[in-house]
């Protein structure tokens, strides 16, 4: 190693330059006197005891000022190095205690050309999913995505589906999403999940070679729901519902309020005596409340029929044991008496 490489790794240590001269002076003698140190160095002796003070507090040499004149000692190479590395060491757990562990910034934006990209992107998409999926896609892509939608209905991902392009039902409807429609007309290939995620592609890249168009991966917070809502509003209503999943066995805890609502309508319609019990913010006091009681009520827009007066509206009402009527919504609700954390239904009274 040159003298310029070793001098740049003991500036990192904090050396200045005159520190470096003087203790690389010192290496090439092992022990001097200052005077020596000072000659050699290009520095004053003065200066030399002065530097010598602070390396020897560092742990790079020894100064005997017990013989006349002073002597100071380089100490040996191996000995500094496990020194600096057990001083390292010692760094570590409180650099770690202090650090904010975040994961990569995803791109927000991105914009795919080709065909099989956009197929990878939305198996991958499918994938990420956690609690609600949201996808209309061209019937002859559908069979390339099969596999990813039924191992997200297994995870338990509320999945909602539109084959665009076709008046006949998948294969395995029940399989591959909790509620599939169909419609007969080409609509635009969208993704949306957990309300994070999500992309949009015309209708033409799926299902023609060199359309020309281009479709757009989303990765935040603040599209999800424009995206969900034009799903809900636009598409939603006019495809034809063809296959309904199997509701949960209960007693369940639901995280995601849309499919709380989605397995109380299928509960309720089976003429269940259904029971809830609610954890949340009350909407007049911003307080946390938990309610519980029988579900007499729902309105949604998820199964047919629908009974919504807004495509995104849903809500439980429950009659509690002093036969008060409450009504529940989900995130952001501001009408309904209680904004939803966590919903527990079950088939009994709760104790």
């Amino acid at each position: 190693m040159d003298d310029s490489t070793l001098s740049d790794l003991l500036h990192r240590f904090g050396f200045s330059d005159k520190e470096v001269d003087t203790y690389l002076t010192l290496l090439a003698h092992g022990e001097a006197k200052a005077s020596t140190i000072a000659e050699a160095a290009g520095v004053s002796k003065r200066y030399v005891y002065s530097v010598s003070e602070v390396l020897e507090d560092r742990g790079f040499v020894d100064v005997n000022d017990h013989v006349v004149p002073t002597m100071i000692r380089a100490r040996d190479p191996e000995e500094v190095i496990a020194r600096l590395t057990a001083d390292v060491e010692s760094m570590k757990p409180g650099l770690e205690e202090r650090f904010a562990k975040t994961e990569p910034a995803v791109e927000q934006f991105e914009v795919i050309k080709a065909r099989v990209t956009v197929e990878k992107r939305i198996k991958a998409l499918i994938a990420e999913a956690e609690t609600e999926l949201t996808i209309s896609v061209p019937q002859p892509i559908l069979t390339e995505l099969r596999s990813e939608l039924t191992a997200a209905v297994d995870r338990g991902v509320l999945v909602l589906l539109i084959v665009s392009g076709t008046d006949d039902a998948p294969e395995d409807a029940q399989s591959i999403a909790s509620v599939t429609r169909v419609w007969r007309e080409l609509m635009p290939t969208m993704v949306a999940v957990d309300r994070q995620l999500g992309l949009v592609a015309p209708a033409e890249m799926l299902v023609r070679a060199n359309s020309g168009k281009q479709a757009i991966v989303f990765a935040q917070e603040q599209l999800g729901p424009v995206i969900v809502g034009s799903f809900f509003g636009n598409y939603w209503p006019v495809a034809d519902e063809v296959a309904v999943a199997d509701p949960d066995e209960l007693p369940v805890t639901y995280t995601d309020f849309r499919r709380a609502v989605f397995q109380a309508t299928l509960w309720l319609w089976s003429d269940s005596d259904l029971w809830v019990t609610v954890s949340g913010r009350s909407t007049e006091t911003n307080e946390h409340t938990t309610v519980s009681g029988r579900v007499v009520d729902v309105v949604q827009g998820i199964v047919a029929p629908v009974n919504n007066t807004f495509p995104v509206e849903n809500s439980l009402t429950i009659e509690t044991e002093d036969e008060a009527l409450v009504t529940v919504g989900g995130r952001g609700a501001f009408v309904e008496d209680i904004e939803a954390e966590s919903v527990t239904l079950a088939l009994s009274a709760p104790n």
